[in-house]
């Protein structure tokens, strides 16, 4: 198969209905002779930042002298982000020729696997073939169930945080949610929780005690912001003084404190760390899409924040950034989220806002969600496409001397990135 043909096979999957269960993963991975089992990992779950954590953690182990796998989702710009070793995406060839050699084996699959299972079932092939002393896997959706919680015995878990997102499929209270995530705790082997939540910690910490794996929390008070622009953030921790963070957002400095946490669970598993990996690992850390600058005059923005905790956290770094500033805001949001919570949250820092209606058959209406923040005080003007919604922000922030922050769906990036880049040739030619 060539690139374009490996991506049609990985995609016909999207539609395959399946039972939720590791029995498909678990098959799909033995006929590759169990790829995973070769590999030790560090497993990362949670509601919101998993990536930022997974990229900060990747970034110190490279910087250690490691050869390391990445693995996130969903990607951004290219299908080819999922899947990383040392920072460099898998490329077109390889990843056509490892999806030549699994396919057989699924056809042979009465019960085939999901689009995930699949990529997860390809990415522990690459990982293998790659040589990688660790791999930094991230969790799709949830953890008990998901399809990367085939592996076993991992180097450490790490769960970011709990809140109540995928409530069809996960459940509909922070309890419920906050048992499958720890699905991913396996016995014996050490896990970090960095959520506030009580509800959410009395579950982890249960299901770590009954699975004898100890439990390691860090302390969020310990951290001393030293500076934070939209240059990046200096600060210490603990023992740690003087780090640097190039990621964006109110909320990386607590991101950073989990990784620094697991730097010292490694240490304490034989991993060779020096703290000057650390703080060049933590300094070079790159992860786009969550608070990236990605325009000057006017600032634009791109946040994905796409659910309550993430769009509140991204609203207290708006605060952070630009003070008592009103800003202009584009987005766009699901009818299975709280919107009406989100919309609240967002008219306490917009000046105006343009709203779109997602790509997505569960999508909110741009008429309906600019409705609801108008009724929370946010003049809102629904747009039809992103293109048209970019440009109107765009003026809107160059007219009142602003910033333009994008909040919404880690799938709505490329676009918006395209529609920023057509205004600037835009503004070009008429100069």
């Amino acid at each position: 198969m060539n690139y374009a043909e490996t991506l049609d096979f990985i995609h016909s999957s999207s539609g395959v209905f399946c039972k939720p269960g590791l029995d498909r993963i678990s098959a799909l991975c033995h006929s590759l002779g169990n790829p995973e089992s070769k590999l030790k990992f560090i497993h990362v779950g949670g509601t919101n930042g998993k990536g930022s954590t997974s990229s900060m953690l990747a970034s110190i182990l490279v910087a250690a002298g490691y050869r390391v796998g990445l693995y996130t989702s969903p990607y951004v710009k290219k299908f080819n982000e999922r899947m990383r070793i040392n920072g460099e995406e898998i490329s077109d060839s390889e990843l056509a020729e490892i999806a030549d050699t699994v396919r057989p084996f699924v056809e042979k699959m009465t019960d085939k696997p999901t689009e995930f299972e699949l990529i997860t079932a390809i990415a522990f092939e690459y990982f293998r073939r790659g040589g990688c002393d660790v791999v930094v896997l991230e969790v799709g959706m949830g953890g008990r169930l998901d399809s990367t919680n085939v592996i076993e015995n991992p180097l450490l878990s790490i769960i970011t945080g709990i809140s109540l997102d995928h409530v069809a499929f996960l459940g509909d209270t922070v309890e419920k949610i906050a048992f499958e995530k720890a699905g991913i705790i396996k016995h014996g082997c050490p896990v970090i929780f960095g959520g506030d939540s009580d509800e959410a910690k009395s579950v982890i910490s249960r299901v770590a005690s009954e699975k004898c794996a100890k439990i390691h929390y860090p302390d969020y008070q310990s951290i001393e912001i030293k500076s934070a622009s939209l240059s990046g953030t200096k600060f210490n921790y603990k023992a740690h003084q003087n780090l640097s963070i190039s990621l964006l957002g109110s909320y990386q400095p607590r991101n950073a404190a989990v990784v620094l946490e697991a730097v010292q669970i490694l240490r304490d598993a034989g991993l060779a760390i020096t703290d000057k990996a650390v703080a060049a690992g933590l300094k070079s850390a790159r992860w786009p899409a969550r608070f990236e600058v990605i325009h000057d005059e006017p600032t634009v923005i791109f946040d994905g924040a796409h659910n309550a905790e993430g769009i509140k956290a991204a609203v207290e770094s708006i605060k952070q950034y630009f003070g008592n500033m009103r800003v202009i805001i584009f987005t766009g949001v699901l009818k299975d989220k709280d919107y009406e919570e989100i919309a609240s949250c967002i008219s306490s820092v917009a000046r105006e806002a343009f709203t779109i209606t997602p790509d997505n058959p569960r999508a909110l209406s741009a008429e309906e969600y600019a409705s609801v923040l108008s009724r929370y005080g946010t003049h809102a003007t629904p747009c039809k496409s992103t293109k048209e919604a970019i440009r109107l922000g765009i003026l809107t922030a160059l007219e009142n001397n602003t910033a333009l922050c994008c909040l919404g769906s880690l799938y709505t990036y490329a676009d918006v990135i395209k529609s920023v880049q057509d205004c600037k040739a835009i503004e070009r030619n008429d100069k």
